[in-house]
């Protein structure tokens, strides 16, 4: 490991504001949903805050991300602008996809982010149709292919990763393993101890870290992207985490012990990074007090922003054309 996150004042304040907004925006979305003033479902990630900050850090501007239903993380470390992120989960004309897409369908080209999405492993092969198009336009742009560990037993899975392979395409398939695809434990449903075993059948490198480590999946993934972009092809990289929350809001955990939950919300992601860079004088607790409460500040003004922000009107829909398509010759 060359650099670290948390070796220099500015990219440790970097890091930690990014995994506490993740944090704050993720509560507050709960709160919002609990007080009936969201609607649908979601989707949190709460105690998965590296995975997401870590990945998208060893990322250029210009690289590309897809993402997940619990993709909101993702679209937070990519860059995405909080306002419109609350503004579409509110439904509002604000919003990425004026209030009409959801937490679900959150996409930000601008940033990278070629969207979320509801379909268990439907960007793994946008991901790999991406970074095709990248390489036949002649740029060295790499794109990360966020899923769950339930998309690694999805076909879609297995086919793009195979033609990446083959092909050698410049992506990352980073699969945030969580222990649990909606309710069923992954020591149910693989046969194998680690899903980046699964690499070896494609012929790719795969490798196996703690999510939970900020740092450690930043330098693997940096490193799998740097051999992406210099043609080497993709990697898998299994990233173990948790969610601290039930898979989604109508989940009641009966799955799950509390002493389970207990034992990884002890290994809090963010108390991890802090306890780092306090450690190695990087920061002093001030400075942590500081991002914790600018973070905070951030997600209420987007939270107020997006309160008053104008609800989607039936008239600005797209109407279909009342033109026959022209018959082609």
């Amino acid at each position: 490991m060359t650099s670290r996150l948390g070796d220099d004042a500015a990219t440790a304040t970097s890091t930690l504001e990014t995994m506490w907004l993740i944090r704050r925006f993720e509560e507050a979305v709960d709160d919002l949903f609990a007080r009936g003033l969201m609607h649908g479902t979601m989707h949190l990630s709460i105690g998965q805050e590296a995975s997401a900050t870590g990945t998208c850090f060893a990322l250029r501007d210009d690289d590309a991300i897809t993402s997940t239903h619990r993709g909101h993380g993702h679209c937070i470390a990519k860059g995405a602008d909080l306002e419109r992120m609350m503004a579409e989960l509110l439904a509002k004309e604000t919003g990425y996809c004026r209030g009409r897409g959801g937490s679900m369908h959150i996409a930000d080209v601008a940033t990278g982010n070629l969207g979320a999405n509801g379909i268990v492993a439907g960007g793994i092969p946008i991901a790999a149709g991406a970074a095709l198009g990248y390489r036949m336009q002649g740029l060295d742009r790499v794109v990360v292919s966020f899923f769950g560990d339930g998309a690694a037993n999805e076909g879609a899975f297995h086919e793009a990763v195979n033609l990446a392979a083959i092909w050698k395409l410049p992506v990352v398939f980073l699969c945030e393993n969580n222990k649990y695809g909606m309710s069923f434990s992954t020591e149910k449903s693989f046969a194998i101890e680690n899903i980046s075993e699964r690499a070896l059948g494609y012929g790719i490198p795969g490798v196996t870290v703690d999510g939970n480590d900020v740092e450690v999946v930043h330098a693997t993934v940096s490193e799998a992207v740097d051999r992406a972009r210099s043609g080497g092809g993709p990697t898998l990289v299994e990233a173990v985490t948790y969610r601290w929350k039930g898979h989604s809001k109508s989940d009641k955990n009966l799955y799950r012990t509390k002493e389970e939950i207990a034992q990884w919300r002890e290994r809090d992601p963010i108390l991890r990074f802090e306890a780092v860079v306090l450690e190695r004088g990087v920061l002093d607790q001030a400075a942590v007090e500081e991002i914790r409460a600018r973070a905070t500040a951030d997600i209420r003004t987007a939270v107020r922003a997006a309160n008053a922000a104008p609800t989607p009107a039936p008239t600005t829909f797209s109407k279909p054309s009342s033109r026959p398509p022209e018959r082609q010759p």
